[in-house]
């Protein structure tokens, strides 16, 4: 390896494994019967391990070392060797035991997560979350960090970010946010109790399919099918699928999964095909990643602009259940702010309090501060504190999210900060287009996908999150476009 294309050649390797065990993990929580666990966790190892070989191949290294000072590349070369040539630095950090132990345990937690869930019974998942606690302390250690453990596994989703950042943004979060959650408590209470009637599964599933072609979701370049907990995933542009929800006793579950889900969706399929394999084919950060999926779902899919739209064809879907309902009414109750059991369905405010419960108890079982076989009780105990609610069992409370039967620890805090970054991509969108409103209201969803191609998606990796937030506003992520987006709607609904 001594050029340029002997670069593209090794990095495109590089994907292709990581894209075919992109392919087993979606099939392991879609498709794959349960006696398929045990194989399933030995491939992955496998792979894992050809790709971290492949990642920290002497050669490879010096070629980018070689290539990071060539003056001839053009600039986006430039920026693919300068993320390459860091991504290498940082697996050499890792020994290739730690890369398939590492796979093992999320292997098998995931299927100890889905047991447990399904028994309500914490106790089946402890021992392998506790293992997989125990391997994110030795990576913090791994990866070093400057203030605090929990900086290193923050930086794996979002680059850049501090545990000392977060805290500022959750402190925003309780300053505003808390006092106006109780404020809306105090006003007049919205019906929603038609979202919770019986509704086919299978009319549920056909809507959920139009919402995302509304949405512009390509099906020549993507599936839906359902599991566990909704998510998105990708093998290529051409090739990104979401999963989906579906409760017959809760018309909101199956909604705002697909709409959620599609936002990521979209994001993938806007990467350019011809980046395939190098930093400009991939995302930005999960910041970023959550800001597409947080703006379709909250707005644009909470809106009362895309509900004039699509709400007749839910209605003539569901009659009964809706015959007295007006559009107004389903938007308002799709706005309805009340505290709840469930992340996924909670509404847009209160959402980051569960955001928030998450992160607080991440960064303590990182600081040896409380240990997992605790996590129930203390699970309960915060949501009690912060919502106010009681948790009845397992399954609707500490079991309820994926993300740490993967190992994802540091995750969370994304969620929130996409919900900021959503509102002063939207509030900008809005700006450059007077017009887009009354285009979402008319079913027109294009001119909306085009700006985010444009200005977001087709970038890859281009800029950092924080260069990019500044090109597209003219300044840095800032609380105040989510402060102002939140007074206005909810002032309106509640008439505060």
């Amino acid at each position: 390896m001594n050029n340029y294309n002997d670069y593209v050649k090794h990095s495109k390797k590089i994907t292709d494994v990581n894209m075919s065990m992109a392919v087993l993990g979606w099939d392991q929580e879609t498709k794959m019967p349960k006696n398929g666990s045990r194989f399933r966790a030995q491939q992955l190892s496998t792979l894992a391990e050809i790709s971290h070989e492949l990642s920290t191949n002497k050669e490879y290294g010096n070629l980018l070392n070689n290539l990071n000072s060539d003056d001839s590349l053009n600039s986006d070369q430039r920026r693919n060797i300068s993320l390459s040539l860091k991504a290498f630095n940082k697996s050499k950090k890792y020994k290739s035991e730690f890369i398939i132990e590492e796979s093992k345990l999320v292997s098998n937690a995931f299927q100890k997560w889905r047991l447990a869930k399904e028994k309500n019974d914490f106790s089946i998942f402890e021992s392998s979350l506790t293992k997989l606690v125990d391997l994110r302390i030795k990576e913090c250690e791994i990866l070093g960090y400057e203030n605090h453990p929990y900086d290193a596994l923050l930086n794996q989703y979002e680059p850049g970010l501090t545990t000392n950042d977060v805290d500022k943004i959750f402190s925003n979060v309780k300053e505003f946010l808390v006092p106006f959650i109780k404020r809306i408590s105090k006003s007049n209470k919205i019906n929603d109790s038609f979202y919770y009637q019986k509704y086919s599964h299978n009319k549920q599933w056909d809507f959920g399919i139009e919402l995302l072609k509304k949405m512009e979701y390509n099906f020549d370049s993507g599936r839906q099918d359902l599991s566990a907990h909704p998510f998105s995933t990708h093998f290529s542009p051409e090739d990104t699928r979401v999963t989906t929800r579906v409760d017959e006793d809760n018309l909101s579950e199956m909604i705002w999964s697909c709409i959620h889900e599609g936002g990521h969706a979209l994001y993938e399929q806007g990467i350019l095909s011809e980046n395939y394999g190098l930093p400009l084919g991939e995302t930005i950060s999960l910041g970023i990643h959550e800001s597409q999926s947080r703006l379709w779902e909250n707005n644009v899919g909470r809106s009362l602009e895309f509900w004039k739209y699509n709400y007749e064809s839910l209605k003539s879907i569901f009659p009964n259940q809706l015959s007295d309902v007006t559009v107004d009414d389903f938007y308002k109750a799709a706005n309805n702010v009340k505290p709840s059991l469930i992340r996924t369905n909670a509404d847009e405010l209160t959402y980051h309090l569960h955001v928030l419960i998450r992160y607080e108890i991440e960064k303590a079982l990182i600081e040896g501060k409380i240990m997992v076989k605790d996590l129930p009780e203390i699970w309960n105990l915060k949501y009690n504190e912060y919502l106010g609610v009681e948790v009845p069992s397992d399954a609707l409370g500490v079991l309820q999210d994926i993300h740490w039967s993967h190992g994802n620890f540091g995750y969370f805090p994304t969620y929130t900060i996409g919900s900021f970054y959503a509102a002063q991509f939207f509030n900008q969108a809005k700006i450059e287009n007077p017009n887009l409103l009354k285009e979402i209201e008319d079913g027109n969803n294009k001119n909306l996908l085009n700006w985010l191609r444009k200005n977001i998606h087709n970038n890859g990796k281009r800029l950092d999150a924080d260069k990019l937030c500044e090109k597209i506003s003219g300044e840095k992520l800032n609380f105040k476009y989510f402060k102002e987006y939140v007074i206005e709607k909810y002032s309106k609904i509640y008439s505060l």
